[in-house]
C-alpha cells in the first residue's frame, strides 16, 4: 500500500510517500480503507522531535481517521465490509480496566496512541484498529468532517465538558481560538451557553472566530499578557473557565485572566517549553488546573452527532492529497491555517 513514512525526525520534506506491507489484521481489530485523515499539530511535534514519549520510528503518522471498513479481526462483530467508520486516537485501549469500564479510556494504562510507532497511521492507504476504538458514521457526514471530529471536536468537548464541567451563563476562554481545536472549541463553548472569549495572534482569523461563535475575540501578540483585554470584555472579573490550546507560553496570560474559582483546563502544548509557577498563584484564588487528554468511543459518537444535526460544524481549510503531506505540516506549522488540513489518499 501507499503511505507517508517517517523515518527520522526533523523538517517536513522527511515526510516521503513510499510503500509498505499493509499492517496486519489482529483478532479483534478492524482495517480501514482511509478515505482521510486529518493533520493535527500532534503530527508536527511528533515530526520534529519535540514530542517523544512512546514514538518509535520509522513511523507513518495520523490519528484522525475515516474511511471503510476493509476487513475484520475473527473476533470483531457490530461491523461489516464497507461500513463508514470514523476511529478515536487510540490503535488499542483495553476495555477492562477501570479507566476503560468508566468511559475514559483515554486514560487506559494499555493505551497505545495511534499513528505514534510504528507503521500503522492514518497517513495511508490502510490502517488497522482494535474494534473498540471505531464507531459509524452517522448519513450526512462526509469523510473529511468525520475523520477531524474525533481529536478537533472530541478532545474540546472532553475539555468543556467532561473535564472543565462549563455551566450556562459562564464566561469562557479558548486560546488558539483559530486552530484546528480551538475553534470547534469556541463552537461547543457557545453551544453550552458561555460568553466565548477568543484568543488568537493572527488578526486575519478573527472574522472566522467571531463567525464560530466567540462574543469576543482578542488579537494578541505570542505570549502576551492579554489578561487586561480579558477583564475589560467581563466586568473586569475574568473568565470562569479557560480551555488551553496552545501551552506554557500562556500559562501566565491565562492564571491572570481568570476570575475567582475558575478552571483552566490543559489540551495542547505546541512547543517544549516549561512554565514556572508558585502554587500559591493558584490556590490563593481558588483557581483549578486540570488536564485534557483526547476523547473517547463515546464523545467521539457524541461529537459526530452534534456534527450530522448541525449543531457543530467541523472547519476543514484544506484538502491535499496524501503525497503532499510535508506541505500540509508545514501549512499547520505556520499557524496561518483557521481550521484542519486533511490529507486525502489515491484513489478517493
Amino acid at each position: 500500500m501507499h503511505a507517508v513514512v517517517l523515518g527520522r525526525t526533523g523538517a517536513a520534506d522527511l515526510l516521503s510517500l513510499t510503500e509498505v506491507a499493509p499492517p496486519a489484521v489482529g483478532p479483534g481489530d478492524v482495517r480501514i480503507a482511509v478515505a482521510a485523515c486529518g493533520v493535527c499539530f500532534h503530527d508536527i511535534v511528533v515530526r520534529n522531535g519535540t514530542f517523544r514519549r512512546g514514538v518509535g520510528l520509522p513511523v507513518i503518522l495520523g490519528h484522525e481517521v475515516a474511511g471503510v471498513v476493509e476487513a475484520l479481526g475473527a473476533q470483531v462483530s457490530g461491523f461489516a465490509l464497507g461500513d463508514r467508520v470514523a476511529a478515536t486516537h487510540h490503535r488499542h485501549v483495553c476495555t477492562a480496566c477501570r479507566h476503560c469500564r468508566g468511559g475514559r479510556e483515554t486514560l487506559c494504562a494499555e493505551r497505545v496512541f495511534l499513528g505514534d510507532a510504528g507503521l500503522n497511521g492514518g497517513y495511508a492507504e490502510l490502517v488497522t484498529i482494535g474494534a473498540e476504538n471505531v464507531v459509524a458514521i452517522p448519513d450526512g457526514v462526509g469523510f473529511a468532517e468525520a475523520a477531524v471530529t474525533g481529536c478537533a471536536i472530541g478532545s474540546e468537548l472532553n475539555a468543556i465538558v467532561d473535564v472543565g464541567r462549563l455551566m450556562a451563563g459562564e464566561r469562557a476562554l479558548v486560546t488558539g481560538a483559530g486552530g484546528g481545536l480551538g475553534l470547534h472549541g469556541v463552537q461547543l463553548c457557545r453551544l453550552g451557553g458561555a460568553f466565548t472569549i477568543g484568543i488568537t495572534t493572527t488578526a486575519a482569523k478573527a472574522a472566522q472566530i467571531a463567525a464560530a461563535g466567540a462574543d469576543a475575540v482578542v488579537v494578541t501578540s505570542p505570549g502576551a499578557d492579554f489578561s487586561a483585554e480579558v477583564r475589560a470584555r467581563t466586568a473586569g472579573e475574568g473568565a470562569d473557565i479557560a480551555i488551553d490550546n496552545v501551552g506554557s507560553t500562556l500559562f501566565h496570560p491565562l492564571r491572570r485572566s481568570m476570575a475567582e474559582g475558575g478552571r483552566i483546563v490543559l489540551v495542547g502544548q505546541l512547543g517544549g517549553e516549561f512554565a514556572s509557577f508558585s502554587p500559591a498563584q493558584l490556590f490563593l484564588r481558588g483557581l483549578s488546573l486540570l488536564g485534557a487528554k483526547g476523547a473517547s468511543r463515546a464523545q467521539l459518537e457524541t461529537s459526530l452527532r452534534l456534527v450530522a444535526q448541525g449543531r457543530v460544524r467541523p472547519v476543514i481549510a484544506a484538502t491535499l492529497p496524501l503525497d503532499a503531506a510535508a506541505t500540509a505540516h508545514r501549512m499547520v506549522e505556520s499557524g496561518q491555517v483557521a481550521g484542519r488540513v486533511v490529507l486525502i489518499p489515491p484513489g478517493r
